[in-house]
């Protein structure tokens, strides 16, 4: 997997392909009749209907431009497929700081699904990254803006 490739399921990407098509044919057809609608109110430079319509536009515009190439960058990843020993996209990885003596539990997601509450973070994310390939009892040395990390993966698991 390459650094700007998205992993994701193909169920993952299946949803995602929905939401761009729901995205540009309902959504940008009902903003695009309240444009239509705005415009025939008349005086174009003093109406806020039609600022307002055309800004909404403007917006789901940019989010399918992002949505798309997201689906353009992304790489599926058969979960059937990958080995359970090696920290890879979808797993949970417990690890221990080795300089704070502490447990924490990483799960590696693919964009739009990362949480940092919940301790989901990207797989191309500088820990993401750091811990990748990692086996059982690998160290991972991770430089952050911060310093550096030093975490030894104690558990690997994948599913929920």
């Amino acid at each position: 997997m390459t650094e700007d490739r998205f992993p994701m399921t193909r169920d993952e990407y299946d949803a995602l392909k929905a939401k761009i098509d729901h995205m540009q044919s309902a959504q940008m057809i009902e903003i695009t009749k309240r444009v239509a609608t705005a415009r025939d109110m008349g005086d174009l430079s003093e109406n806020a209907e039609y600022h307002a319509a055309r800004e909404d536009q403007g917006m789901l515009q940019a989010k399918i431009n992002h949505l798309k190439n997201e689906l353009s960058r992304a790489e599926i990843i058969d979960m059937n497929n990958v080995a359970r020993d090696v920290v890879a996209f979808g797993a949970r990885v417990r690890v221990k700081d080795l300089d704070l003596e502490e447990e924490e539990t990483f799960f590696l997601v693919g964009p739009g699904k990362e949480d940092f509450s919940q301790n989901k973070i990207l797989t191309n994310s500088p820990i993401g990254k750091g811990l990748v390939g990692k086996k059982k009892g690998d160290v991972a040395e991770i430089h952050v803006p911060m310093g550096t990390l030093r975490f030894q993966v104690v558990e690997i698991a994948f599913g929920d």
